[in-house]
């Protein structure tokens, strides 16, 4: 089993400068878990009593606020749309929701955000961002009309700013009191495009079941109805179901950048243009309709459509796809630190090079030690991956307080841990792998029937055979002092 070639010199470069160890320490097998023993899990953070009161206090507070917006929203919409049209916008304002959630969910793949934070931005979209901007739109709809404007300016000059606002609201929190659940621009795009599925959701309940069923049934009847719910389905769904993920998207960029940056200025500054790229994107998009009915020319709507927001959004689907292996680039980039100082080998660093040959490990680690096997690579794999950000956010100099650093300390401290205990479950369980000892530079291999050879690093490794069976290594200074926080990592490693 072999990585893809794709990227296999830059990583025999790395392990290129990797210098050779110290004395060679004897081979051994280390001890397998017992049949049937729990899989290990990375270790939580610890919470002081204060902590947990106020987390618990936020959390309470967020269900309620979300739990009230969804009482208001289900109370407008019923009086207004009626319970049958009700139901039917549901139903169909539904059905696209799994596969767009599916596309994000995609983009994250090698480090998954905790699913409450994932299920809370989906809610906050759809009941608190909608009704924040159900309450301004209708309020802004009757100040133009009372100062003689057109009811339509609304979509134009209100609406793309109050929603774009309330969208990205609960992401621009978990950046300021979560920023370590952000890995970079990928996070960013879910957890923005998430929200806006929501809101989108709830926003298609009010066309499909007003404008398309409701209104069709008053006019001539159901079957019209139907039929203006499946027009509107086409259209609003179908065709242009991309808009609201697409502008909030923007402003998951800028909360991406912000959270990799240790420059207090593009911190600030990244969200905010973000943001302002995202509403004046959703204006526009909402100005082509009273533009066409304005001048009564079609045309403009294609052109706009066409011309404009689809090339963004295939350029927003390519930076998409290409972030998606970034966390993959970056295990190749960063977990060398951590082979010098014989924690990993270069074949567990290949293996976490791009989502391929994670899928093989896990499909070895099945083979060899069953379901818990599997469960011990993939959660051996999303602690590597927490690993290697950890320890780019080092070298960006993102912790600047004490405090931070020493949190970083442990939570390295942690990860390692959790990484030699999701390890033991399948190393050492192939009988076709020789036991092997890596020192730096080359593997030591001894076979079955005694005999021991020596063997260059191959330039693509096998992956993930062979794993390091050597005692484990002394624990290194976790996390670098202060003066250490730049560009250069500290060296990992016993003291000397």
């Amino acid at each position: 089993m072999r990585p893809n070639p794709g990227i296999a010199g830059d990583y025999a470069d790395n392990m290129a400068d990797t210098p050779p160890g110290g004395a060679l320490p004897p081979p051994y097998a280390p001890p397998l878990p017992p049949p049937g023993s729990s899989t290990p899990r990375t270790p939580p953070h610890r919470l002081n009593l204060w902590r947990i009161v106020g987390l618990v206090a936020l959390i309470g507070g967020l269900v309620a606020l979300i739990a009230g917006g969804a009482i208001f929203i289900l109370y407008t919409l019923g009086t207004g749309l009626g319970p049958q049209a009700l139901l039917i916008g549901a139903i169909a304002a539904i059905l696209p929701v799994p596969v767009l959630v599916a596309c994000f969910l995609w983009l994250d793949r090698y480090e998954p955000e905790p699913l409450p934070y994932l299920i809370f931005c989906f809610a906050w979209g759809a009941f608190v961002a909608t009704s924040i901007a159900l309450v301004v739109n209708e309020s802004s709809v009757g100040l133009f009309k009372q100062w003689g404007l057109p009811a339509a300016l609304t979509a134009v000059l209100v609406a793309p700013f109050i929603e774009e606002l309330t969208k990205a609201a609960f992401p621009i929190l978990l950046l300021i009191f979560r920023r370590r659940e952000f890995s970079g621009i990928t996070d960013g795009l879910v957890y923005c495009g998430l929200s806006a599925i929501g809101f989108a959701m709830v926003e298609n309940i009010l066309y499909l079941g007003g404008y398309g069923y409701r209104a069709g049934v008053q006019e001539y009847g159901p079957a019209t109805g139907a039929q203006q719910v499946i027009a509107i389905f086409i259209v609003r769904i179908l065709l242009f179901g991309f808009a609201h993920p697409l502008f909030t998207s923007m402003t998951g960029v800028g909360l991406g950048i912000a959270a990799r940056t240790a420059d207090r200025r593009v911190r600030v500054l990244a969200p905010i243009a973000g943001l302002l790229v995202a509403m004046m994107l959703h204006g526009a998009w909402n100005l082509l309709p009273s533009l066409v009915a304005s001048t009564g020319q079609p045309v403009i709507a294609l052109y706009g459509y066409l011309g404009v927001m689809v090339p963004i959004f295939f350029a927003m689907v390519g930076l998409a796809v290409w972030l998606r292996a970034w966390e993959g680039r970056l295990t190749e980039r960063t977990l060398p630190d951590y082979v010098r100082a014989g924690w990993l080998t270069p074949p567990e660093v290949a293996a976490l090079g791009s989502l391929g040959r994670r899928h093989a490990a896990r499909t070895w680690a099945r083979r060899v030690a069953g379901d818990g096997g599997a469960r011990a690579m993939r959660g051996y794999q999303f602690a590597a991956t927490r690993l290697a950000l950890l320890r780019d956010g080092m070298r960006r100099g993102l912790d600047r307080k004490p405090a931070e650093r020493d949190r970083t300390a442990r939570e390295e401290r942690e990860l390692l841990d959790s990484i030699a205990a999701y390890r033991a479950f399948f190393v050492g369980r192939d009988p076709q792998a020789p036991v092997g000892v890596w020192d730096g530079q080359r593997y030591h291999l001894r076979f079955p029937d005694g005999s021991q050879r020596v063997v260059e690093a191959p330039d693509q490794p096998v992956v993930p055979i062979p794993v390091v069976l050597t005692p484990p290594p002394p624990p290194p200074t976790y996390g670098p002092p202060p003066a250490a926080y730049g560009p250069h990592p500290p060296a990992y490693g016993p003291p000397t």
